[in-house]
């Protein structure tokens, strides 16, 4: 049984997971889910790129926005309003609400935040094997000039990523991202092992600074794909010289990196990553990424439908092969 490992963040990661689902069924597929994005609101624990990850391969998703529940309604949000209780911009559902019950509940109770996954998948059923990258607390801060200071030039301010990505829209500049406790957490149990047992480790066309990048940041996992001695395949998130989906290229800037694929290959470096597919429409980068020793392919990456994913995740397999032969 071939076993591969995904780092993953929300809903690139998300449905690129179900496509691989479908192109490597019998797989034994493991996923790091980014923890970075996760956030405390009304006194609960809020993980969205975990939930995303569960409920897309659950069949619990609200398949338009990519995130939050289907069916969902928004009763608690709007009786908290009436109440004055903030905040407004960050939009949880009534079912999407108790599954941060049930996790701040377990958690104050003593498990783990990868145990507590570990129940809430019982439910889901999402077919992979789901693994928060630690247990620890990690939050993703953005570094911003402060759009509310007085007197304008060197007032800066860090805010949690999700009030930069979904209450400003990243409609200011990004100067810095900063993965606040990254530096002491520890890889959650099994993380280090999947990695170790794994045949491939696979780079979703996620967000490579936000998602992607806070996983790599938790000390260890780096290292671990590194020393795997297993092919390291990436898909590029960035096609046509922008982001598929969000604002990628607002980070990127932040960590100095051009909005390009093969800048993207360059950041994640032939140190770690052995192969990576670029789009059809960026073939014209194929030769700079092989120059700078990553194996490297075009082919189409828009995850249009499950089919078009899962021929994207056969390529990226392949690409596989081809760097281990």
């Amino acid at each position: 049984m071939q076993r591969i490992v995904v780092l993953a963040g929300g809903i690139g990661g998300a449905r690129f997971l179900r496509g691989l689902r479908s192109a490597a069924p019998d797989a034994e597929i493991t996923v790091v889910g980014n923890t970075g994005d996760d956030i405390h609101l009304f006194g609960l624990k809020v993980c969205p790129d975990l939930d995303t990850v569960m409920y897309t391969l659950g069949g619990g998703i609200h398949e338009g926005q990519g995130w939050g529940r289907a069916d969902e309604t928004f009763t608690v949000k709007e009786e908290l309003a009436a109440y004055g209780v903030g905040p407004e911009w960050f939009g949880l559902g009534d079912r999407d609400f108790a599954t941060h019950i049930v996790r701040t509940q377990m958690i104050a109770a003593g498990y783990p935040l990868s145990a507590v996954t570990e129940a809430l998948c019982a439910r889901w059923q999402p077919g992979v094997r789901l693994l928060p990258m630690t247990d620890d607390r990690v939050e993703t801060h953005v570094l911003i000039d402060d759009p509310e200071a007085q007197g304008g030039e060197g007032s800066r301010k860090a805010v949690h990523f999700q009030e930069y990505w979904v209450r400003l829209r990243a409609s200011v500049d990004a100067h810095a991202v900063v993965p606040v406790g990254a530096e002491a957490a520890k890889p959650a149990p099994g993380v280090l092992e999947a990695i170790a047992a794994s045949d491939v480790v696979l780079f979703p066309p996620s967000n490579p600074v936000v998602s992607v990048g806070t996983i790599l940041a938790v000390p260890g996992i780096r290292e671990a794909i590194a020393d795997a001695g297993v092919p390291v395949v990436g898909l590029s998130p960035i096609v046509g010289d922008a982001p598929v989906r969000g604002m990628a290229d607002k980070v990127l800037s932040a960590v100095g990196v051009e909005t390009t694929a093969a800048a993207v290959a360059a950041h994640y470096g032939s140190g770690l990553l052995d192969g990576w597919l670029v789009d059809t429409v960026d073939a014209g980068t194929v030769a700079a990424v092989e120059d700078a020793g990553i194996r490297c392919r075009a082919v189409p990456l828009m995850m249009s439908d499950e089919q078009a994913t899962a021929q994207m995740a056969r390529e990226a397999l392949r690409l596989a092969e081809e760097v281990r032969a």
